[in-house]
Order: structure tokens, then C-alpha cells, then sequence
């Protein structure tokens, strides 16, 4: 019996394992662009074994989150507009000076 949820349980977990997450270096500005307003937040590939999430808009950030631009490189573009990510804002961002 042990042995069978074992191998339930190896079964279960293999499937997110061998996920892959698209990357905006796959697809063009324009397909970036509408899989995020669809989804509205999800994370993506940036190239090599980089990635962030990125958001449709502020309503997918934390409360005490501010959504920020986001450029990344698409298939067509090197600088795409392709969304917003998500971050805490720093005393800087309140009052004009650095940090």
C-alpha cells in the first residue's frame, strides 16, 4: 500500500516539474502583450534563466505594492512595453530623492 502512494504521490508531482514557462524571447511584442492582458499576471521567461511576473495593471499588484513599466526583450523587439511588474516602493519613490 506504502509503495502505491509513493508512486501516486512521484506521479502527482512530475507533471509541474517538466512545465516550461513561456519566455518573451519566444513570442513577438504583440503576443507578450495580449497573453498578459488575458492572463492578467503571470510569469515569463526573459531570456536565458532569467524571469519575472508581470501584470496587466495595479489591481494584480499587493496593496502596498506599485506597478512599474515594464521593457523586456521580445522575438521582434529588444524593448518591448510588454506590461508592469510588481515592487515596493522606496522612500524615493514618494518623495523624489534617492535612496
Amino acid at each position: 500500500m506504502m509503495t502505491r502512494i509513493a508512486a501516486v504521490l512521484v506521479l502527482a508531482a512530475s507533471p509541474a516539474a517538466a512545465q516550461t514557462r513561456p519566455s518573451t524571447t519566444a513570442m513577438t511584442c504583440q503576443q507578450t502583450i495580449r497573453l498578459i492582458q488575458a492572463r492578467g499576471a503571470l510569469v515569463l521567461g526573459t531570456g536565458g534563466m532569467t524571469y519575472d511576473r508581470f501584470v496587466r495593471d495595479r489591481s494584480f499588484c499587493e496593496p502596498t505594492e506599485i506597478a512599474r513599466r515594464a521593457f523586456r526583450p521580445t522575438r521582434d523587439n529588444p524593448n518591448c512595453l510588454i506590461g508592469y511588474t510588481c515592487y515596493e516602493p522606496g522612500r524615493g519613490d514618494w518623495l523624489g530623492v534617492d535612496d
